[in-house]
């Protein structure tokens, strides 16, 4: 056992005495990749599949150095069929991972707009503005509404089981589609490009439906699983406490008012742009000095 150990202790340093520069950029990005996979799949059931493939690879690298035939033979049958098998069994959760892997190249992109300029960002301001409103009163009377905003991913397929409207937001307007009793009071309204594209509107269920609290009705469920699917931002207005819920990224978040869902929405959908920022930094710089000059001036005059 120590002579083996001494074997793979010389084997490693033999190997690391002929890296080179690329070598070492290679073993770090593959670590970046693992990290990257395990952030992707964590909270999901695709942590139960890596944990299985970690022990089967054990037991397959134990087999073959104790050179068991029968469990060998069994161990490769079983890897080729499982292969297959697991794409199966596990699609739902392999497409989740594929669709976070696509839409984690940009962050902040909101509603469409890779570009925006002044007239497109007024029209995200004021679909927000209108949401926020509408929202209130309905927290207010307590009438149930569930509203979707679209990001990167897009919502064909929940899109396709509404009815189109294609309309500019008001308060009124999305009081009206949610007013009890209205063909589309039940479903889901879905803003794409600052509009209201579709109302009524079904969406799917979440992942984990057994782990969320029974407190927690129809819509906020929609919600979550809608979140777990996409990167919208999903708003939830209770019709039996008029709370107000965000549902983001399948976690969500209650006791919201006007303001403070204003200033979320406003965070997601119109990310400040790092020139921005810039700005923003000079401005605080010129604002602490200017007091010392006013004084200045004042001394002297």
């Amino acid at each position: 056992m120590i002579q083996y150990l001494t074997d793979i202790w010389e084997n490693l340093i033999s190997v690391w005495r002929t890296m080179g520069i690329i070598d070492y950029i290679d073993i770090l990005l593959l670590a970046y990749l693992i990290y990257k996979g395990i952030k992707i799949v964590k909270e999901t059931r695709a942590v139960q599949l890596v944990k299985g493939i970690v022990v089967i690879v054990v037991l397959f690298f134990v087999v073959n150095q104790l050179q068991l035939k029968a469990m060998g033979v069994i161990m490769e049958t079983f890897i080729n069929v499982g292969i297959v098998a697991i794409l199966i069994v596990f699609q739902p959760e392999l497409r989740r991972i594929l669709e976070r892997v696509g839409r984690t190249k940009v962050k902040g992109i909101a509603l469409g707009f890779d570009n925006r300029n002044d007239s497109t960002n007024t029209d995200v301001v004021n679909c927000i503005e209108a949401v926020c409103s509408a929202c209130e009163q309905l927290s207010q009377t307590a009438t149930g509404a569930l509203i979707v905003f679209e990001r990167e991913t897009k919502l064909g397929e929940q899109i396709d089981t509404g009815t189109i409207l294609n309309a500019v937001p008001s308060t009124e307007m999305i009081g009206n589609i949610f007013f009890p009793n209205t063909p589309l009071h039940d479903g889901a309204m879905i803003i794409r490009d600052s509009k209201i594209y579709a109302a009524g509107c079904f969406l799917p269920k979440p992942q984990k439906e057994e782990l969320i609290s029974k407190a927690l009705g129809s819509r906020h469920r929609a919600a979550i699983g809608m979140s777990e699917v996409s990167d919208s931002v999903v708003i939830i207005v209770s019709e039996e406490t008029g709370t107000i819920s965000i549902a983001e990224n399948g976690s969500l978040t209650r006791f919201y008012t006007k303001d403070t869902l204003r200033k979320l929405l406003t965070e997601r959908l119109i990310p400040e742009k790092p020139e921005g920022k810039k700005r923003d930094k000079k401005k605080k710089k010129i604002k602490k000095n200017a007091p010392a000059e006013n004084n200045d001036k004042g001394a002297t005059e």
